[in-house]
């Protein structure tokens, strides 16, 4: 017989264990896509929002079952993106709601706990479909309702009984979706929720196994604020010198005055403020000249964790030169050359990025988009956007990268465009941890469909005014978007071929080929059979000017009637973004 509670010290190692093994398996899951596109990434959301909570009880000193609930609860809604990060994030938080409680948990509080997280999760969706991860979630719930009830009680056999059963539902889930069946795959995020239990198990029978969590993973992506920042080419011009990061372990939620308290504290002493907080947690970024005094303030609300301080002044120095043995100081071409280069170009520009939302003027209401390419961010600062998250088709912000950029736009209201069906979940998540600020999603699941809601923004109106013309405006416009297949399937009673090229729209396949300009023509042709007036061409980094200035002009030759604009969004993965009004 096994152990038959546990405690929050082999809780911990079985939440590790279950996001390792998640982590390993993430390109597998990947590759259950119903479209096999090449960037499926359900494996790769899930993987980041897990790890998020993972790198947060990787480094508590403390373990114990409250403080490790709210590392993993708190870590994971920060952390999570895509749909499926969300739904894990929120089985998660319901989990923890019920395990918090308790010093030692057992068949009885875990089938509780199961419960409450598929409550949790189905609440935060707003159409639950069956034969998603919800439904592997539930039937693992169920199952250990059922064990409990006949007598289980010894966790070794109760946890694969409710595993077994659990793989039992995601086999049986191409019944429930059809697109399931004629792909050829189960459900991708039910694949990752059999993952994490299957992990965890491991560890709960002992195996020897790598918990190992990297430094940083709780840090989220490149589209979070850079940790290294420069005003200029000289170390002199760096006003204030250490780039200093933090978590803050609340001991009680903050009030608003102690919220807005700190917050004019860190201004007070620095630039290039971040402050996010929940319920449990405060996440500080600031640039400062003396971290010390951050922290000290800091050490009154509560722990910290996740501490990073970086000499921003020492490591331009050291990008830019190397110390020779006498002491003196030569140019370190190496350092600035090829990759390293770009890599410190990417931060100057970050930098600045922030110093000019630091800058902005108050204004009533702003705006926050996702996009992916130099091109298309540019169309979205062209209409008025305030701050652009890189992101979209090969990688989702999580919720704390959205609330970051929120932070960094100086308005009331806040108006988010997903512009992703995979990333509204992530940003309605966001609106609900929103303190200081409204945020206002407006659900657009295409580029196409962000930029008609941002052109349809009218100063002068009300919030509610603009929010009921940006959702409405989001019908109006068909989308539709061309890359290749990364494997051999059938959709909609196609066969698609590995290499194959794939249109598609709004409501599913449109066109497929072997020539790309074909088959966005055939897509367009598609489109075209509701009379549209204006056809805009975004073509993406793998398309030459010349390619697509060839296609517009087809297009036009065949609709006289309609306008057609071409811009370079600069888009990967996707040829042409195409959308028709």
């Amino acid at each position: 017989m096994g152990v038959n509670k546990l405690d929050a010290q082999l809780l911990a190692k079985m939440f590790l264990a279950a996001a390792k093994n998640l982590e390993a398996s993430k390109e597998w899951i990947n590759d259950l896509n119903v479209f096999p596109v090449p960037d499926g990434d359900t494996g790769t959301n899930m993987t980041m929002t897990i790890m998020s909570a993972a790198g947060d009880v990787s480094t508590l000193e403390d373990v114990n079952m409250e403080a490790l609930c709210k590392c993993i609860s708190s870590g994971s809604l920060r952390g999570a993106r895509g749909n499926s990060g969300v739904i894990l994030s929120q089985l998660l938080r319901g989990f923890t709601k019920v395990v918090k409680h308790h010093e030692e948990i057992d068949a009885a509080v875990i089938a509780d706990a199961f419960d409450k997280a598929v409550e949790t999760a189905y609440k935060a969706v707003m159409k639950p479909k069956e034969g998603t991860i919800l439904t592997v979630a539930k039937g693992a719930a169920m199952k250990a309702g059922e064990l409990l009830d006949e007598g289980v009680t010894d966790l070794e056999p109760f946890f694969a009984e409710v595993i077994r059963y659990a793989e039992e539902v995601l086999a049986k889930t191409p019944d429930m979706l059809p697109v399931l069946k004629e792909a050829g795959v189960v459900d991708s995020g039910g694949q990752g929720l059999i993952q994490v239990l299957k992990g965890a198990y491991d560890a709960y029978l002992g195996k020897e196994l790598d918990l190992t969590i990297p430094e940083g993973a709780s840090k989220g992506t490149a589209t979070r604020m850079r940790a290294k920042a420069y005003d200029s080419d000289t170390e002199t011009d760096i006003k204030f010198g250490y780039c200093t990061e933090f978590i803050i372990l609340l001991e009680r939620p903050l009030n608003q005055k102690q919220e807005t308290d700190f917050r004019s504290f860190l201004n007070s002493i620095g630039d290039s403020i971040v402050m996010v907080a929940d319920d449990d947690l405060v996440k500080i970024h600031v640039h400062t000249n003396d971290p010390g005094l951050a922290i000290q303030r800091a050490l009154t609300l509560g722990a910290l964790s996740n501490m990073k301080i970086d000499n921003m002044r020492m490591e331009h120095r050291e990008k830019l030169f190397h110390k020779n043995a006498d002491g003196s100081w030569s140019e370190n071409l190496q350092a600035v050359s090829g990759a390293a280069e770009q890599l410190y170009e990417e931060d100057v520009q970050a930098a600045d990025s922030v110093k000019a939302q630091s800058k902005m003027p108050h204004k009533d209401m702003g705006f926050v988009a996702v996009c992916a390419g130099k091109g298309m961010a540019e169309i979205f600062k062209g209409l008025g956007v305030d701050y652009v998250i890189e992101g979209g088709q090969t990688m989702n912000p999580s919720t704390a990268d959205i609330l970051d950029a929120v932070s960094a736009v100086n308005a009331d209201t806040v108006f988010v465009l997903p512009n992703n069906k995979n990333i509204i979940l992530a940003a309605e998540q966001a609106e609900k941890m929103s303190e200081n600020q409204t945020i206002i999603v407006i659900p657009s699941k295409t580029i196409p469909q962000g930029i008609t809601a941002a052109i349809n923004y009218a100063d002068g109106m009300s919030v509610e005014e603009n929010t009921e013309a940006m959702r409405l405006a989001l019908d109006a416009v068909q989308s539709g978007e061309v890359t290749y297949a990364v494997r051999d399937t059938s959709i909609e009673g196609t066969e698609i071929h590995k290499g194959d090229f794939m249109a598609i729209g709004d409501n599913g396949l449109m066109a497929t080929g072997t020539d790309v300009t074909d088959v966005t023509f055939a897509m367009v042709e598609k489109m075209m059979e509701a009379e549209a007036e204006l056809i805009s061409l975004y073509y993406g980094e793998d398309v030459t000017e010349e390619a697509a200035l060839a296609l517009q002009e087809k297009i036009a030759s065949a609709y006289p009637d309609a306008d057609v604009e071409l811009q370079q969004g600069g888009q990967p993965i996707y040829y042409y973004i195409v959308s028709a009004e």
